[in-house]
């Protein structure tokens, strides 16, 4: 909105200042400040709002040291991360960019299934929730429609090679539809979802949607479901998503930007920079909430914000085409998945076999295994921040680890 408005005074009226508006750097600057002043300084007041409307957590008996002590903390803190998000993106992100609509969308679709799933758990009295199911069918709805805007709508394109730069005239470049990735690690690092299908012969372009868009529908179901499986001690959601979105930043930017994607030998995909906008009032969002979710926390994001987070965060990676760093990007969320999936396939394998379920862990997810060894949920939740951390840094120089 404010973009508009600025591009217009200085177009017409040249007012000093007004070109800022133009430079992605100083809009994503603008995004991340406000985002941070709304999540502090009006989220207290959501959180206010919450416990007066009793919109507390119902604690379930884990045996876990400090549990109790969270009953009745409010929930849904999801839509603080929400708000402050989204009204920053209005103001300073151009919303006539593909990828922009899209990110909000997600945030809207992932918000809206996480909301209801919280409403059954505190008015409906079922500790349960939304049926895993139907979350299920939304993440797949949301998938579809995500997967079949970015291979079907012409503004999502990449930029054809060669591209060189000759004087300040860039020759060659063609901008075309394309299902190319990043293979990370690796020189020639593109792969086509086409060439899975290649076989099928002459003709066998018309059906790479067919199998991209159930990848698509696979990783924001995947990644939407990690982060709402970490979200489980104070601060440890909110914290890690934080530094991935970080990371992701610095592929939004670069991908988006034709002289650094031509220098770092990056795939150039156009538009996708104004991505870097969203995602800064993101962590802006996010940084915002720590405020009032660390330990002891004042407010729970609730499946409002876990699937949300997760939703936004697969999105942008797949839209950069780094959606095969993931299992690292994220390795936070994929660790908590997997120690889920292997606690459970190892308790029936065992009960089958023995008569008698047994464990891997203490407790699933990892962090309540930690919990049960007797550390400190400040200790475990920092020291996943490290983790996280040292998985972003080493994403962000596979830009030239080759």
């Amino acid at each position: 909105m404010l973009y508009y408005i600025f591009q217009y005074l200085g177009e017409n009226y040249d007012i000093p200042g007004a070109r800022l508006f133009q430079y992605i750097t100083f809009r994503s600057g603008m995004a991340i400040l406000f985002s941070l002043l709304i999540s502090t300084i009006f989220g207290k007041r959501i959180i206010d709002f919450l416990r007066k409307k009793q919109i507390g957590e119902t604690v379930r008996e884990l045996g876990l040291e400090g549990q109790n002590e969270k009953a009745g903390t409010p929930t849904m803190g999801g839509i603080i991360i929400i708000i402050s998000t989204l009204i920053p993106v209005l103001l300073f992100a151009k919303l006539d960019n593909i990828y922009i609509l899209l990110l909000i969308l997600t945030t809207i679709w992932m918000g809206a299934i996480g909301f209801l799933d919280d409403y059954i758990k505190i008015f409906k009295k079922d500790k349960e929730g939304l049926k895993g199911r139907f979350k299920v069918i939304g993440q797949i709805g949301l998938g579809i429609i995500v997967g079949g805007i970015l291979y079907f709508h012409p503004s999502v394109t990449v930029r054809d090679t060669p591209s060189i730069l000759l004087e300040t005239e860039v020759i060659s470049k063609y901008d075309v539809k394309s299902t190319a990735t990043t293979i990370p690690f690796f020189k020639n690092n593109e792969f086509d979802y086409g060439q899975l299908i290649s076989w099928m012969g002459d003709g066998y372009e018309n059906y790479v949607w067919l199998i991209f868009i159930p990848i698509v529908i696979f990783i924001v179901t995947a990644v939407s479901n990690g982060a709402n499986l970490t979200d489980g001690i104070d601060g440890l959601a909110a914290g890690t998503s934080a530094i991935t979105v970080l990371a992701l930043a610095a592929f939004t930017f670069i991908s988006g930007n034709f002289v650094l994607s031509n220098y770092l030998n990056v795939m150039y995909i156009p538009n996708s920079g104004e991505m870097t906008i969203f995602i800064a009032a993101f962590v802006g969002a996010l940084i915002g909430f720590l405020w009032y979710n660390t330990y002891p926390a004042q407010v729970f994001m609730g499946d409002t914000g876990s699937l949300t987070i997760g939703g936004i965060i697969a999105v942008i990676a797949i839209a950069v085409r780094k959606e095969l760093l993931i299992p690292v990007l994220c390795g936070v969320f994929l660790v908590e998945n997997l120690s889920v999936v292997l606690q459970v396939s190892y308790f029936k394998y065992t009960k089958k076999r023995f008569g008698e379920g047994r464990r891997i862990f203490l407790m699933s997810p990892l962090h309540h295994h930690f919990q049960k060894k007797g550390y400190h949920e400040s200790k475990i939740v920092t020291r996943f921040w490290i983790v996280a951390i040292f998985l972003a840094i080493f994403c962000v120089i596979s830009l030239k680890l080759r």
